[in-house]
């Protein structure tokens, strides 16, 4: 049965799309997780993936035309399949509204929908956005808003975790909030009942039941007044002592849980009194409020703190069972497909530092200017990726997408995970430029505020742990790139030079590659380049 695709909502914000390339054609083979083209949003442009396979039949929207969110935008089925009835009159709009009149289970990428009997007036179906090109279900981590409350044009209604980042969902509608179809902690797929808004004291017995998408029923029943939405589950850390209801960040609520910090007794400086992390960090609880104790640590000259778990007696077994966040749930999936798809094969050298020290010395004299050795080791993969862009490449079934610009990620290590931000054009960039984006984007991914749109496009990354003193080690390839940089710790050791034994600096670097993209001599000549530039920084001035 031929699946309709629809032009899908890439950001929190977008209501229309531009294709910008189509990278299939019409006849052509299509496997789940194959690019089809690639959309301009109103924040970038992005690459849109399918999520099933079959024949490309049909192409709704053609390159560089502009369509609303949901408009038709291809047809996948099997080949020679009659598509008459979806496409009649070639008008797409028709089409989706056609379809749409049949309860059915296909998913549908709109944010509100119409449903099969006309709904009360007034009343108005949320449902669970797709905040990133790649989710397909989100966790709702917060509500801001209860049953009963009314809602404005632009209110946060909630925070919700996707695969990539936990972000604000705004309403583009106002009311009263009627129904909460998703409850905290629980996760749904795109398109479920979210929520439903209207008029105050509106019927609305029957509405989520036939929203229901694939046989599985919403998560929570309908309430309509606000006595009965008390009755709904929440989290412990959100509801105080004497029951009302508490309002804080997802990583508020982290750091408060690892700290062992009631959160009933922290006062917010956010919105509507909504505990932020700075609030919890500037808090200092009473002895009597934490059952867990925390030790200081330092690695790297840097405090850490630990939380201690509790005591077990020798011969007693104790464990935690933590639930899987969506972003541990899709590094899990894009890791075990990159490192069992992806041939991988590592190129290890150690490289001389001692210059690279000296002239990191000499820079950070400017006033208002620190830089990294990652700094220096992303601007010089930049440089060296201009010189070898085999190696900036990503493979299809078809053909091998060679990138002759260079948009390195950075991976950064976060409390869920990993998330990999990404500096576009990194080879225009310099160093100092280098280091502020790398921090600014590092600072967003620490406090979850990190866009969609920040963390595609990248044509190659750079894994540092060097930081934490591991000397070496092996990354997987972050698809669809063909390489990925490991960097281990700079260590002072005897050297060889000139025949003589003295005391150096250097930094082991290893270069992962898909041996279908990227040949052994190909990942040599990069790293030999890379080489060169940190051995002789200066060059990396010219």
């Amino acid at each position: 049965m031929a699946t309709k695709i629809t032009m899908p909502r890439l950001s929190d914000t977008m209501t229309e799309g531009t294709v910008a390339t189509w990278l299939k054609k019409v006849g052509d083979k299509i496997s789940e997780g194959d690019i089809l083209a690639e959309i301009e949003t109103d924040k970038a442009t992005m690459e849109f993936e399918s999520f099933n396979s079959g024949t490309l039949l049909y192409i709704g929207i053609p390159e560089g035309e502009t369509a609303p969110v949901d408009s038709l935008l291809a047809i996948i089925g099997k080949e020679g399949e009659d598509i008459s009835g979806l496409i009649s009159g070639g008008d797409a709009t028709a089409a989706v509204s056609e379809t749409k009149v049949e309860v059915s289970s296909e998913p549908q990428t709109t944010n509100e929908k119409p449903q099969t009997k006309e709904l009360p007036k007034g009343v108005i179906v949320v449902t669970m956005p797709r905040l990133s090109d790649t989710m397909t279900e989100g966790t709702v981590a917060t509500w801001l808003k209860k049953v009963g409350d009314e809602v404005k044009e632009g209110d946060i209604l909630a925070e919700i975790e996707t695969d990539k980042a936990t972000m604000e969902f705004e309403s583009f509608n106002a009311g009263t909030l009627l129904f909460i179809g998703i409850n905290e902690g629980q996760s749904a797929p795109v398109d479920s009942v979210l929520a439903i808004i209207g008029p105050a004291g509106t019927d609305i017995t029957g509405i989520a039941e036939n929203y229901k998408k694939g046989g599985v029923a919403p998560s929570a029943a309908p309430v309509a007044t606000e006595q009965a939405a008390t009755n709904t589950p929440a989290a412990e850390s959100t509801t105080s002592t004497d029951g009302s209801r508490i309002f804080a960040s997802p990583l508020a609520k982290q750091i408060a849980k690892d700290k062992g910090i009631n959160l009933s007794q922290i006062k917010g400086s956010g919105e509507n009194g909504r505990i932020t992390k700075s609030d919890v960090e500037n808090f200092t609880p009473s002895a009597s409020v934490s059952t867990t104790v925390t030790q200081p640590q330092t690695i790297n000259n840097e405090p850490q703190t630990t939380t201690v778990k509790p005591f077990v007696p020798a011969g007693e077994t104790f464990s935690e069972e933590i639930k899987n966040s969506q972003m541990r749930k899709t590094i899990a999936k894009r890791l075990s497909e990159s490192i069992f798809t992806a041939p991988h094969f590592y190129l290890t050298i150690e490289v001389g530092m001692d210059e690279a020290m000296k002239s990191r010395a000499t820079i950070n004299t400017i006033p208002d200017t620190k830089v990294s050795f990652n700094d220096m080791v992303i601007k010089a993969c930049a440089m060296a990726l201009k010189k070898h862009p085999k190696v900036n490449s990503q493979w299809r079934e078809d053909a091998i997408t060679i990138n002759y610009h260079v948009n390195v990620g950075v991976a950064v290590a976060v409390e869920d995970g990993l998330v990999v931000p990404v500096l576009k054009f990194t080879d225009q960039m310099s160093l100092t430029q280098i280091g502020g984006n790398v921090k600014d984007l590092a600072g967003k991914a620490k406090s979850k505020k990190l866009q969609p749109a920040e963390m595609e496009g990248s044509t190659f990354t750079v894994s540092n742990l060097g930081m934490f003193g591991i000397q070496s080690f092996t990354s997987i390839i972050n698809q669809p790139n063909s390489a990925i940089l490991s960097v281990g710790a700079i260590e002072e050791k005897p050297v060889v030079r000139n025949g003589q034994i003295v005391v150096g600096n250097t930094m082991t670097l290893t270069l992962a590659c898909d041996h279908r993209t990227v040949d052994g001599a190909t990942g040599a000549q990069f790293l030999q380049t890379l080489r060169q530039y940190l051995e002789n920084p200066v060059t990396m001035l010219a």
